[in-house]
């Protein structure tokens, strides 16, 4: 195996001051639990009235006779303890003279391996079991592949149960060239295999006479001698932005915790995606402030200047940013029980920022739950960016069901996708507090969204006029008018019609930021394509009113002719016809036109306005 060797347990034995994060995955029944609880057990972790309760557990429960079964140390539910499988991730402490560690029991049946995915965020090595009397299996290959997409470049090889075959040298070595064959192709640095029985203890902690033929190290050694080298903060600083702190007036800090590298006061600083500038002043602590930050420590910084960031940004070095970016290629763990589907609503969580996405599979292939595949993802806003190896803690994300909110995959970005990563949004030099102080204002879009026929037009048209009188600053976005100049190379397929929204959702923001207030009146047809619109804004500058006509009064208006065109066959795709339409499910306002007059229905909308403190009351 290529790569940096593993020291052997002899080559240094001072006291380690580390921690190891590392977990065990294997097939069902390959004994993970069970040597865990040996490892705890042997290394003298189990307390007397752990032990008492093991004995009653093993009683119950057990499937070693009347000997203690380690297994039930880690199986705490009762569906895990009755199935004799492991269900959830449990984590567990235990130390050495030489190392501490956290080991995480991941979960070894198909039907759990999204838990399995959870365990190997964050670890430093893997403990890979195979059952000598079984050999590899498929879900040791996708165990194999999960941990190395995950980051963990060191392996452990445990060949377990080796009492069952006579403690044989050549199933060990069989078993050990199939592995190291396999995962040729994986970023393993370094594989360590090691032959054990978890059940009797040997060569987990001990050393049996059986295996004298073995001249490698206990498995205790082994993870001991893992080199764990953190190293993030020697990379380029990068802080993730959790959480704005307001205590008062007078501060406003950003917490977080630093992802990689180091800062200082006086130190310049660039937020990503937005481009914008300031200097760190401040480094505060529930201790006190500090003199220095680095990777791994949770601090809240002050800026010089008050600028516009918000959860989900990103600090890093003025003169080393990370790539801003809305599409990138990715590999993934499907994690979901429904099958991938192109036409699937989803929201992607990278960093602390979350934002709608399109995915698209490589080859455009069906993909099953537990498969690993590559895939490319179209963000609806953009996000600061870093490939996963480069700064996992930019570079790991999740997809999330719209509808649901489950969880769907699990993946790692790899790279930018059509674009240039030198390339930054441009920073104004006038913040939107400045304008709205300017106009006596603030920008925004104002989204009406309803069928054909049903007064979206007229509605904006006298919200425009009372807001003009008003001496606010205004534009009208018609779906119409757009479809005459920006938009004129579109039609009216779903994908069309999706990038009608996003290019108008695009001009609008843009209006918002110069402090003028977007009176936009689009069908906009689906739950999906309304959100994109409004993940574009800031969550004070986007306002939802769903004009609420019934098709049967939008027939009857029918302004523009198009549902007697549709009854004809002359024209197809009639959002709430013969194409979808999801009304809104919870908009912002509600205008019921059966009982309201467009003036009327534009006062509404003007209250509105006032109430979230866009305008000044009149």
């Amino acid at each position: 195996m290529d790569g940096e060797a593993i020291p052997s347990a002899g080559a240094a034995q001072q006291p380690l001051t580390d921690h190891l994060r590392f977990l065990t995955c294997g097939s069902v029944d390959d004994g993970k639990s069970t040597l865990i609880g040996r490892l705890l057990h042997d290394t003298g972790q189990v307390a007397d009235d752990q032990l008492a309760a093991l004995a009653r557990d093993s009683a119950r429960f057990g499937t070693n006779g009347k000997a203690l079964d380690f297994a039930l140390l880690l199986d705490g539910l009762e569906a895990e303890r009755e199935q004799g499988i492991t269900i959830d991730v449990a984590h567990r402490y235990f130390s050495t003279p030489r190392r501490n560690f956290i080991v995480a029991d991941t979960p070894g049946h198909e039907q759990y391996t999204r838990n399995m995915a959870t365990g190997a965020s964050g670890a430093d090595a893997a403990i890979i079991l195979v059952d000598a009397t079984r050999g590899l299996t498929a879900q040791t290959e996708r165990h194999s592949r999960i941990v190395s997409l995950f980051g963990i470049r060191h392996v452990i090889l445990a060949v377990n149960k080796i009492d069952l075959v006579d403690h044989d040298p050549d199933v060990f070595r069989t078993l050990r060239e199939a592995y190291e064959a396999f995962a040729a192709d994986l970023s393993f640095r370094t594989i360590t295999a090691v032959p054990i029985s978890a059940r009797h203890g040997d060569n987990v902690v001990s050393r049996p006479p059986a295996l004298s033929w073995f001249d490698g190290p206990t498995l205790i050694e082994a993870l001991e001698a893992v080199p764990v080298r953190d190293g993030r903060s020697d990379r380029p600083f990068r802080f993730v932005v959790h959480y704005v702190n307001r205590r008062d007036q007078t501060f406003r800090g950003y917490a977080g915790t630093v992802a990689s590298g180091r800062i200082r006061p006086g130190d310049p600083i660039a937020v990503s995606p937005s481009g914008r500038t300031a200097t760190v002043s401040r480094i505060v602590t529930w201790d006190g402030d500090l003199e220095t930050a680095e990777a791994g420590d949770a601090v809240t910084l002050v800026l010089d200047q008050d600028i516009d960031v918000s959860r989900g940004d990103v600090f890093t070095p003025a003169s080393d940013r990370a790539a801003s970016v809305d599409r990138f290629a990715a590999s993934l763990l499907w994690m979901d029980d429904k099958p991938y589907s192109p036409s699937r609503s989803l929201r992607i969580r990278i960093g602390a920022r979350t934002t709608s996405a399109r995915l698209t599979l490589d080859g455009d292939r069906e993909v099953r739950p537990n498969e690993i595949v590559g895939a490319t993802l179209n963000l609806q806003s953009a996000v600061a960016f870093d490939a996963f190896a480069d700064e996992p803690a930019l570079g790991a994300f999740t997809l999330i069901d719209r509808l649901t909110g489950g969880v769907v995959a699990a993946g790692v970005a790899a790279r930018a996708v059509d674009q240039v990563s030198d390339i930054h949004p441009a920073a104004h030099a006038v913040s939107p507090a400045e304008r709205a102080e300017l106009n006596g204002h603030q920008g925004g879009a104002v989204w009406l969204t309803g069928l054909s026929g049903a007064g979206k037009s007229t509605i904006a048209a006298a919200l425009e006029r009372k807001l003009h009188s008003r001496g606010v600053r205004t534009t009208l976005l018609d779906g119409d008018n757009l479809r005459h100049g920006l938009n004129r190379d579109l039609g009216f397929s779903p994908e069309d019609r999706s990038e009608n929204i996003r290019r108008a959702a695009e001009v609008a923001r843009l209006f918002a930021d110069a402090g003028v207030i977007s009176l936009c009146a689009f069908i906009s047809p689906t739950e999906a394509a309304r959100a994109a619109a409004r993940d574009r804004f800031a969550p004070d500058g986007f306002l939802e009113v769903f004009v609420d006509t019934p098709i049967t009064d939008c027939r009857k208006r029918d302004p523009k002719g198009l549902y007697a065109k549709s009854d004809r066959g002359a024209v197809t795709g009639l959002t709430g016809v013969d194409a979808a339409w999801e009304p809104p499910a919870q908009p912002d306002l509600r205008l019921d036109t059966l009982h309201l007059s467009p003036e009327a229905s534009a006062d509404q909308i003007l209250s509105l306005l006032e109430q979230q403190r866009w305008i000044p009351k009149g």
